[in-house]
């Protein structure tokens, strides 16, 4: 643990500035509990100035939990992703365990699936970001082990970020997605029933509880505490899904806006999640889907698709055109780039047949510049969802990286 202490040394946060952030963890700075402990909001003073952010002070004995506490520094600071949450600092004085990270101003997912004024819209997109985080996990063999609505944050954009991964594991170079484990560990309700019955850990684990987010998102509704006709959620959304009977489980302030395609493309991959490991598509290929679903979606909910609907009353008016189209307008649109080359000492024909000597003015160089250029300008434009980079893991000594990890 002393090097461990000493690498981090730079994220060290005193006790006395997170007493003082907290009023001395007051209650109405509270803002969660969970079986390792409390969550408060508080305001620290940190490289950007005064940072609004959540502490999390473990609520343990003094000696459990180490494990976990420095696998989630270590985690955190190794990986960085937009859809990961941010560690900004731990404490460890007199006897206290406390992690610092970026507020999430929005709470959880599990907070919000009941809201009515989360669309269906917003929804894929929450689940996309999620799929993206998990997905960029995957691809650095790291194992969460507890994906659930509740380990989901969302901040002031509604962008979704993963939180405790002091549970994940990292696979091994020979087996990378691949972990038999003494002890099972997980959330009731999302945890893998085969993972649950044979203590082997893949990334098909992760992906069963991802598919059970999915439906929880789809449902507006928790994966426990409730009787699904006496069924566990998996198994009544699954055969509601089998059934063509998704009417009993959509989330009933969704329905109206739902395009049945988007529909069709989230509940088909949401239900792939949860079949046998092997059927199991990987995160990568689940944000694709999910992807594919909004895309339906945004087709569905354009003004000029609107406008062409077969029957007068689903048209929107003109003045409510008017209102999306000066809407559009406040989001600036990238220019674009200056032509490479135009060749001006011979007056011969350009490829695309344009005489370059009879380009005399900067408008027929711009038009000349656009018509070649449209088409890939238009496939980067059109979908702005899928700009999202799923960013590459960090090039890490990959000893180094496994002799931070010891099993639990």
């Amino acid at each position: 643990m002393m090097s461990a202490r000493k690498q981090f040394e730079h994220l060290k946060i005193q006790l006395e500035a997170i007493r003082s952030a907290t009023n001395n963890f007051a209650h109405d700075h509270l803002i969660g509990i969970g079986g390792y402990g409390k969550v408060y909001r508080g305001e620290l003073i940190l490289s950007k100035g005064h940072t609004t952010v959540a502490i999390k002070r473990l609520d343990r004995p003094f000696g459990e939990g180490d494990v976990e506490f420095w696998k989630e520094i270590k985690t955190l600071s190794l990986y960085s992703h937009e859809n990961i949450v941010s560690l900004l600092g731990y404490c460890e004085d007199g006897g206290e365990k406390i992690l610092v990270y970026e507020y999430s101003s929005k709470r959880s997912v599990e907070s919000q699936l009941s809201s009515k004024n989360l669309s269906w819209t917003q929804r894929l997109k929450i689940a996309i970001g999620a799929a993206r985080g998990l997905s960029y996990l995957h691809q650095g063999r790291i194992l969460h082990r507890d994906i659930k609505s509740a380990n989901i944050l969302l901040d002031d954009s509604w962008t979704a970020k993963i939180k405790d991964l002091g549970l994940s594991k990292i696979g091994h170079d020979s087996k990378p997605h691949k972990l038999v484990l003494p002890h099972v560990i997980g959330s009731l309700g999302y945890i893998d029933p085969q993972y649950f019955e044979t203590g082997i850990l893949t990334k098909e684990s992760d992906v069963y509880s991802f598919g059970v987010v999915l439906f929880e998102v789809l449902c507006g509704k928790l994966a426990i505490g409730k009787n699904y006709k006496h069924q566990p959620f998996p198994q009544w959304v699954g055969e509601c899904y089998t059934k063509n009977n998704l009417d009993e489980i959509i989330y009933k302030d969704i329905k109206v806006e739902m395009n049945p395609r988007s529909l069709e493309e989230f509940t088909r991959i949401a239900y792939q999640c949860l079949r046998d490991f092997k059927q199991r598509p990987t995160m990568k290929e689940v944000l694709a889907k999910l992807e594919s679903a909004l895309d339906y979606q945004i087709i569905e909910t354009t003004v000029g698709y609107q406008c062409l609907k077969r029957s007068r009353e689903e048209r929107p008016l003109m003045k409510e055109v008017v209102r999306i189209l000066e809407t559009a307008l406040q989001f600036q649109v990238p220019p674009l780039p200056p032509p490479k080359h135009i060749p001006t000492s011979s007056p011969s024909s350009s490829k695309n047949g344009t005489n370059v000597s009879q380009l005399t003015d900067k408008r027929s160089l711009k038009t000349l510049h656009w018509e070649k250029t449209r088409a890939t300008v238009g496939s980067i434009w059109d979908l702005p969802h899928k700009q999202g980079n799923l960013s590459r893991v960090p090039e890490i000594d990959k000893k180094k990286l496994e002799s931070l990890f010891s099993e639990a």
